[in-house]
Formats: C-alpha cells, sequence, structure tokens
C-alpha cells in the first residue's frame, strides 16, 4: 500500500490530484474551528457533555469533527448533503419523472446532482434555523443567556451554519472532480480521524492518569485489541463478495464463431454499507436527545431513555435493558434491506443481461434470473446485516461488560474509516493502471 502511494506521488498529475485534496481538506480543518458570530461555545460544550453522558449523540461529534460541539460556522458539517441525497434517492423511486430524469445518463445525474444541492440549503437552513430560534433564549448567544436575542444576531448565525453547510458540499463535489476519492466521504472520514485525539486524550484522562503502568498497559492493550478486532472485521466486511457467473452466447461474424466469453455479476456482501447503522442510530439516539432538552425527569421516560441508551444494554444490574440492544439489531437488519432494495435492482439488471445476450448458467433469462439474483441478494444482505450488527456492538459490548465509557471511536467510525480508506485506494490504484506507471505494474 506504502509502494502505490509513493508511485502514486511519482505521476504529476496525481500527485496534484492528492495535494489539491489536501489542501482543501486544510481549508475545512481552519473552518471548523471559526466559531459562528456571537455563539456562545461554554454553553454547547455543557449541554453536549451532558448529551454524552446518557451516550446519545457521541456519534455526532465524530460526524462533524467536533465542529458542533465547537459551535463552529461547520456545525452542521455534511450531514444536510447525506440527508438530501438519501431523500432524492427516495423520491426518485417514488416520482417516475425524477426516475425518467435520472436515466438520461450524464445530464440526468446532473440535473438530479443540481436537485440534490437546492434540498441541501434548504435542510441547512431549516435545522440551523431550529437551533438559532430554539436556543437563543437558552444561552446559544452571549449576553443572551437569559433572554432572547436580536432578530439581527439569529439572522447572521443562521445565515453562518447555512454557508458552512454549503461550502463543505461545495468542496466534497470539487475533491470529487480535481482530486482524489469521494469527495464528501473524504470530508467525512477527515471529521472522524480529526476527532480521535482528543477521545484518546478523554480516555486518558479519566481512566488513565494517576494510575500505576500495569493498569495503564492493561487497559491500552484492551483498547489496541478492541481497535485492531473492529478493523479485521470491517476489512473482511467491507471486500467480501458473491461472484454470480454469467455466460454470453457465441455470435456469427463471417465464416467465424466467436466466443463473447464470461463475466461476473460481483454482488457486495455489505451492500447498504455502513448506511444501516448510520440510520439505527440516529433513530435510537434521537428520542434521547428529545428528552434531554425537554428536560423531562418522569419515572416512565426514564426507563424509556435507559432502553434505547447503548450504555446500559449490557450492564449487569439492568439486565431488562438489553431490549434496546435487540432493537437496534432489527432496525439495522431493516434497514440493510431497505438501503438494497432501493440501489440495486434484480429485475433490471436481469434485462440487461437478457438484452446483451447473457444468461446465468443453469437458470433461464428474464424472471427467473431476476428471481435467482433476488434470493442471493436476501441471502448475502443478511450476513452483511449481521456482520454490521456484530461490528457495532463489540464496543458496546465491552463497555457495559467492564464498565468503562462508550468507545466513540471504534464501531461506526472505524466502519467509515476502512471503507473509504479501501475505495479511495482502489480509484488510485486505477489511476495508476490507466497510466501505465512501469513501477507500479512491475510490483
Amino acid at each position: 500500500m506504502w509502494q502505490m502511494i509513493l508511485n502514486a506521488f511519482r505521476v504529476k498529475d496525481i500527485r496534484n490530484k492528492l495535494l489539491f485534496t489536501l489542501f482543501m481538506l486544510l481549508v475545512i480543518r481552519i473552518g471548523s474551528n471559526i466559531p459562528v458570530p456571537g455563539a456562545n461555545t461554554d454553553f454547547f460544550k455543557n449541554l453536549f457533555d451532558n448529551l454524552q453522558a446518557q451516550n446519545a449523540v457521541g456519534w455526532l461529534s465524530n460526524m462533524t469533527g467536533g465542529s458542533f460541539e465547537e459551535m463552529s460556522v461547520f456545525a452542521l458539517s455534511i450531514t444536510p448533503y447525506i440527508t438530501s441525497s438519501i431523500i432524492m434517492e427516495l423520491l426518485t423511486i417514488a416520482i417516475p419523472a425524477l426516475e425518467e430524469i435520472q436515466k438520461e445518463g450524464t445530464d440526468g445525474r446532473r440535473k438530479i446532482a443540481e436537485y440534490t444541492r437546492y434540498v441541501t440549503v434548504a435542510l441547512a437552513l431549516l435545522e440551523s434555523s431550529a437551533m438559532a430560534i430554539g436556543f437563543s433564549g437558552s444561552g446559544f448567544f452571549k449576553g443572551y443567556e437569559t433572554g432572547g436575542a436580536p432578530v439581527s444576531t439569529i439572522i447572521v448565525a443562521i445565515l453562518a451554519m447555512t454557508a458552512g453547510s454549503a461550502f463543505l458540499m461545495w468542496a466534497g463535489e470539487r475533491i470529487t472532480e480535481s482530486g482524489v476519492g469521494n469527495g464528501i466521504s473524504i470530508v467525512l472520514l477527515f471529521n472522524i480521524l480529526s476527532s480521535l485525539p482528543k477521545d484518546f486524550g478523554t480516555i486518558y484522562e479519566r481512566f488513565l492518569r494517576g494510575k500505576n503502568m500495569a493498569f495503564m498497559i492493561t487497559y491500552a492493550l484492551i483498547i489496541l485489541g478492541i481497535v485492531v478486532l473492529i478493523i479485521a472485521l470491517a476489512v473482511i466486511l467491507q471486500d467480501a463478495r458473491r461472484d454470480i457467473p454469467v455466460q454470453y452466447a457465441s455470435r456469427i461474424a463471417g465464416r467465424n464463431s466467436m466466443s463473447n466469453g464470461a463475466s461476473v455479476i460481483p454482488l457486495k456482501v455489505n451492500t447498504a454499507g455502513v448506511i444501516p447503522v448510520i440510520f439505527a442510530s440516529s433513530i435510537m439516539s434521537l428520542p434521547l436527545i428529545i428528552l434531554q432538552f425537554l428536560d423531562i425527569r418522569n419515572t416512565v421516560f426514564n426507563v424509556f431513555a435507559s432502553v434505547l441508551n447503548s450504555g446500559s444494554w449490557f450492564r449487569q444490574e439492568y439486565p431488562i435493558y438489553s431490549v434496546g440492544c435487540i432493537i437496534y439489531i432489527f432496525l439495522v437488519i431493516f434497514f440493510a434491506y431497505f438501503y438494497t432494495s432501493i440501489t440495486f435492482n434484480p429485475n433490471e439488471v436481469a434485462a440487461n443481461i437478457k438484452k446483451g445476450g447473457g444468461f446465468i448458467p443453469g437458470i433461464r433469462a428474464g424472471k427467473e434470473t431476476a428471481d435467482y439474483l433476488t434470493r442471493i441478494l436476501n441471502y448475502i444482505i443478511f450476513i452483511g446485516a449481521v456482520g454490521l450488527c456484530i461490528v457495532a456492538l463489540i464496543p458496546i459490548i465491552i463497555s457495559g461488560v467492564f464498565n468503562i465509557s462508550r468507545i466513540s471511536f471504534a464501531g461506526t467510525s472505524l466502519l467509515i474509516i476502512v471503507g473509504v480508506i479501501l475505495e479511495t485506494l482502489a480509484q488510485i490504484k486505477s489511476q495508476l493502471i490507466v497510466r501505465n506507471y512501469q513501477g507500479f505494474l512491475s510490483e
């Protein structure tokens, strides 16, 4: 891998793309430390600490690289863009007009991308307005801790956060066009990586400071072992696939019979990526956030919050709270099937195979091929969803059994890190092959 990266820097074109990507990430990191005009960052740090104690939005800090906690102009991060992309995918299926636009090729994809940008700005405006207006009288702005801030101050904050989210969307698209890898994924990866030093610092302050050397080494080995195990499982899960062989019939060219050969349909075991885990975590965390914001302290609500709180699932004194873990597993499996159903159409694949004169050995072309692909897909989706559950639950189980704090840099975060790194390295490798780089091909 390192040799491939060195070879990439020896090619001027790829080197410029890598440097452009690094420059854009540097600009993003600088913007993550610019606070929203007039915002009281101490208020959000205290609020975030309270929420984090309930394991409600620890993942939010990782997804934004700490920008939300610092209430910077990038506080919303690229979450509005991700949400709008998912919305547009669903609308493309539900609205025939959008489906026709998508089938227009490059022009259709360009129009869908344009609509996605509009939806992103609208969502960013909605979210920033809800935050600025909702907390304006609770300490959001400096000097207005006990009363509402002026309208002009609120508008400036709304525009700053909306502009920050729009800039991240623009930066992600520029990285995709002029850099290396998928820009949005690269930005998300960079946000997660930038939060890791703080996570390790928090662990040291809470559990290692003042302890003897034996305890520190044991604790560090446990954390290291968890991280290595999750990375290994994530790599296996990301690379695992089921190849479906496809045979193409021979064709006659003059007096010669020419065979079109064979091919395969690569079906990834983890077809939905990390999306099911993100969706399930969001749904489980949303009620906790609302309860914290409303400051509800009723006994029934406290039990409900504990069931949804991942920190209570595997603590021996509260076995009933493990019901929340069952709900979480169900949500991950459900979203794995749901997301795959809107991104992979077996009927369309079967039609394309038939149109090209191909067939799966032992399976008739057409409907039987579609049914066969559906049956195989349902099987491997379940395997991939179970793998996602295992990777996501390992740090939660360790946290409960050993009574340690939530391992925020494991599970979902490492799944994203591994997936994006493997995807980016694959793109670099393909670009080296296209340019016929001798140093790479001779390995």
